[in-house]
């Protein structure tokens, strides 16, 4: 499916594959009503087994994405609001979608800098630098805080999603987040894969999120290359 090393803390194959037809179908590049090529054809096309791609056909079935026909073929029914893994990545492709991966950088606990907005109860967070795909393209680099009192960040368990690590590893999950969007120059941290030198102008995010209290728990700055990526925000 890819040429790049797995993550050994990788969500499991099956899980990837439906998260990508997820992202496929809310970029419309999939379309209600739409039939998916036979099985063994997509599970070549993907580099995967047809017994894989099944697993995440039936993730798509139970999440109400698509209807098996009998002696017919698969087909996409959309849904205005879908459970994803990735569902606040908002980062796309030019031509949308694509699955979310990462490399990690460097994951540290430090003292916050001053110059971090307020949130959480700690003057201590875990601070994670990573480099961010979609499918095979590089797209962007993040810097992500959490704040200790939420809990600490071990490279060794880090998946590809934080905020699927805060649920399995931490026991809790975000529930919103407020995101501002502009240009911002790249951090000197930047690697060479990255493709934009340290300096220069990118897209850039910075996002407050929050758990269940009333403090955010997580702050995060993000830069991506526009003739990669696009910030996509879907209103339903």
């Amino acid at each position: 499916m890819t040429g790049r090393v797995q993550n050994p803390n990788a969500l499991p194959i099956y899980v990837q594959i439906s998260e990508l037809l997820i992202r496929d179908i809310a970029a419309g590049r999939l379309i209600d009503g739409e039939r998916l090529p036979p099985e063994r054809d997509m599970a070549a096309s993907l580099g995967i087994s047809v017994g894989t791609l099944r697993k995440a056909l039936a993730e798509l079935t139970h999440k109400g994405l698509l209807e098996r026909v009998q002696g017919s073929g698969n087909y996409i029914r959309q849904q205005p609001q879908t459970d994803s893994v990735y569902a606040m990545f908002r980062l796309e492709l030019l031509e949308g979608g694509g699955l979310p991966r990462a490399d990690n950088l460097d994951v540290q606990s430090v003292e916050k800098p001053q110059e971090l907005p307020a949130f959480g109860t700690s003057t201590r967070g875990s601070r994670v630098r990573r480099l961010r795909y979609l499918n095979d393209t590089t797209i962007a680099v993040e810097e992500i805080w959490l704040d200790a009192g939420a809990g600490e960040v071990r490279a060794d368990q880090l998946s590809d999603s934080l905020y699927h690590y805060y649920r399995k590893q931490l026991g809790f999950w975000i529930t919103r987040a407020e995101d501002r969007v502009g240009i911002g120059s790249v951090p000197d941290w930047a690697p060479e894969a990255f493709g934009k030198k340290p300096g220069t102008i990118a897209g850039y995010i910075e996002r407050l999120s929050w758990a269940d209290g009333g403090k955010p728990v997580e702050f995060s700055k993000t830069w991506f290359d526009t003739d990669k990526a696009l910030y996509v925000q879907r209103l339903k």
